[in-house]
This record gives C-alpha cells, sequence and structure tokens, in this order.
C-alpha cells in the first residue's frame, strides 16, 4: 500500500536546516526550497513507500513456460540513491543482475525497475544488493540470483576523506552463483 509524506513536516524542517546553516529561509531565492525539497523527496524516496514484498508483487511480470535454465544477464543498471548515514548521494551506482530461469523469465524492464525503486531509500548499498536479490528471488520464483552493484558515494568523494576515485563493490550471491564458481566466474566475465 502507497504511504504518503508529511510535506508540512518536510518544509518545516528544510526551513530549520536553512536557518541552521546560517541562512534566511525568506530571501527570494529559497523561499520556495522548502516546498520544492518536499516534492523532490516524493520521487527521489519513492521506494520508502513500498516492502520488498509490495515491490515485488508490482513488477511479478512473469513469462510462464520457459524451458530454459540458461543465465540470463541485464548489466549496468544506473540508479542512484540516499546513504541512510550522511543523507549524502550515492552516484554513478551501476547495478548488474542476474538469474537462471525456473520455469518463467521477468520482463527485462521491470529489472530495471526492480533495481530503481529499491534504490529510492535511505538505504547502504551492501542492503541494496540483498533487496534487490530477495525480490528477484520473489518474483522469479528461483534461488539462483546474483547482483552486483559498483557505486561512488559523495559522503567519501565530497566530504570526510574526499577521496574522488573510489568506487564501492557489492554483491549478493544466491543459490547456484554461490556454490558453482564456473558460474559465477561466467558472470564476472560478462561483465568486463
Amino acid at each position: 500500500m502507497k504511504k504518503e509524506f508529511d510535506h508540512e513536516k518536510i518544509k518545516a524542517a528544510v526551513r530549520m536546516l536553512i536557518e541552521a546553516v546560517g541562512d534566511d529561509p525568506h530571501r527570494p531565492g529559497l523561499i520556495e526550497t522548502p516546498d520544492r525539497v518536499a516534492r523532490m523527496y516524493d520521487e527521489v524516496f519513492e521506494g520508502m513507500r513500498y516492502t520488498n514484498d509490495e515491490i515485488a508483487q508490482m513488477f511479478n511480470k512473469c513469462f510462464e513456460d520457459v524451458r530454459s535454465n540458461d543465465l540470463v544477464l541485464v548489466k549496468d543498471i544506473e540508479v542512484f540513491s540516499y546513504c541512510e548515514h550522511h543523507l549524502a548521494l550515492m552516484y554513478n551506482m551501476r547495478c548488474h543482475v542476474g538469474y537462471i530461469p525456473n520455469g518463467k523469465v521477468i520482463g527485462l524492464s521491470k529489472i530495471a525497475r526492480i533495481c530503481d525503486m529499491v534504490a529510492k531509500r535511505l538505504q547502504l548499498q551492501e542492503r541494496i544488493c540483498s533487496d534487490i536479490a530477495e525480490i528477484m528471488q520473489k518474483v522469479c520464483g528461483t534461488e539462483d540470483v546474483i547482483v552486483i552493484i559498483e557505486g561512488e558515494h559523495s559522503c567519501m568523494t565530497a566530504r570526510g576523506i574526499k577521496s574522488r576515485s573510489a568506487k564501492t563493490r557489492t554483491s549478493a550471491i544466491r543459490g547456484l552463483f554461490d556454490v558453482d564458481h564456473e558460474l559465477r566466474n561466467e558472470v564476472y566475465a560478462l561483465l568486463k
């Protein structure tokens, strides 16, 4: 069930943040900022409105009676998210999602939609991987799922250590991908 955000509370909080950093929320350049931020949050945090089960139901569009049990891999799905520790942007994120069909295949665009919706939460990159893997398992009815994500985090590149070239790579490896090293290596080779 879609949950609504409290726009008035968001706007009040943004006004307080503007004041806390020493600016005037009533000056012309900032007067509409609280409303813009509240509307932006509707978009960038849309995934927070839904559980993994609800996302699986939304994108459960599969083709049945598929006799293939060969690897399906979609790579370079671009998403962004926000780090739950600093509310900082995680950007240049690329998701690679593979699975072995178990009698059905998911529409390819649905894989990208699942990645996008999961990323639109206050997140950790590690959790994005595991959430996508969990949803793919539910939708596709297979345990055999692999998710690999590489991304940059502004909490490392724009502040703190300011390591501008640092990239974080995470993976969620389930089913056959966990035990069949040749299969896992095939995925890594296809990603090069």
